[in-house]
């Protein structure tokens, strides 16, 4: 199935023209390049051999096992969800898209509601779990957050179906040069606010800041990091809060500056999958114990574990992550609820300094 996605995403790559040229170039910026953008600091990129050694070695393993436990969703409780409320409230749909109220400031982070994450309805990494609320089910979103543009993180269906709910579109926040992609395919967007590292912007009284991490971009072959990516830090006056949404990113030393710079943070929501094998995945997603180290240096009080258990996108099983996640816990000293891991569709509240299961009716 990953070598039908492939060739089937080269087929659209040669559709794709010329090398892209960055219209936010400043080459005072150091992560700015004349076409596109680059990290802060190096690693090892894996080239084309090394992916194709990847792809013969998960066809001669029988990569990735299958999971041993269930991922089944939990219900979620839609007129919940609606109700105005003062709480600070998250839900996680799936993958990296969650519903974080901040009292009634609504915001979704990587809105992918769609079976397939791919270009194609055919081919590509197809859903493991349906979405753990619908679309149909969300309250009126305020604002949305975008990391990046991989088809993972970046669904064209779902972020046209926002642009078009009742009530007007949400404001869409992007890195930049994914303004350019939503102006082509979703010209309903109407408030569109691109952003380069360090900048922002305010939505109601919620400031949304665009944070360097390690990644890179493409919806191609030929466009490999003509957008910018980035991590979003989201704070609120009332109530009182400040959120990182991590989205998807390889460990470096941004994440100590961002902990420096923005931090503490009352919840990080990091990525913990899609982590295997290390030698070719190691630069740009981090594994669990990493995971619990950004944790630690983002002096984060709590964070949620995103980006696992929906898609099969690398060679671990889609329920190993938390599993490591458990082990790299124990091992740095920390409690489940410091760094906690949510079934797709459930909902926590934030009350008395913990995060709380909501049971339906309660």
């Amino acid at each position: 199935m990953m070598r039908k996605w492939l060739a089937a995403v080269l087929a659209a790559g040669a559709l794709s023209g010329c090398s892209p040229v960055n219209p936010y170039y400043d080459p005072a910026q150091p992560h700015h390049t004349e076409h596109g953008f680059r990290n802060l600091y190096s690693y090892s990129t894996p080239g084309t051999l090394d992916f194709w050694r990847w792809q013969f070695d998960r066809w001669m393993q029988d990569l990735p096992p299958a999971p041993t436990e269930l991922l089944a969703p939990v219900v979620a409780d839609a007129a919940w969800l609606k109700e105005p409320s003062s709480e600070v409230r998250v839900s996680w749909i799936g993958h990296s898209t969650l519903l974080v109220q901040l009292g009634r400031f609504n915001l979704l982070t990587d809105p992918m509601f769609s079976e397939r994450a791919s270009p194609f309805t055919f081919a590509g990494p197809k859903r493991h779990q349906p979405p753990g609320i619908a679309l149909a089910d969300l309250p009126h979103i305020d604002a949305v957050v975008i990391s990046h543009n991989h088809y993972d993180h970046l669904d064209l269906d779902s972020v046209k179906a926002l642009a078009a709910q009742r009530g007007g579109p949400p404001v869409f926040m992007v890195p930049l040069g994914v303004d350019v992609w939503f102006r082509q395919n979703v010209p309903e967007a109407t408030d569109l606010r691109p952003l380069d590292w360090w900048g922002q912007t305010i939505v109601g009284d919620a400031i949304l800041t665009l944070l360097p991490v390690q990644h890179w971009s493409a919806r191609t072959p030929f466009d490999r990091s003509a957008t910018l990516w980035g991590a979003w830090a989201v704070q609120t006056r009332e109530p009182a809060f400040n959120f990182l949404f991590g989205g998807d990113f390889g460990y470096s030393r941004d994440i100590a500056t961002i902990g420096e710079r923005m931090g503490p943070f009352d919840l990080a929501a990091l990525p913990i999958g899609g982590y295997a094998p290390r030698w070719f995945m190691r630069g740009h997603h981090m594994n669990p114990t990493e995971a619990v180290q950004a944790h630690q240096e983002l002096r984060a009080k709590a964070s949620v574990a995103i980006h696992w258990g929906t898609f099969e996108l690398t060679d671990e099983a889609l329920d190993q992550p938390p599993r490591e996640l458990a082990r790299a816990r124990r091992y740095a000293g920390m409690g489940p609820d410091e760094f906690f891991v949510m079934r797709h569709g459930e909902s926590r509240v934030w009350r008395d300094e913990r995060w709380l299961v909501r049971a339906p009716g309660n």
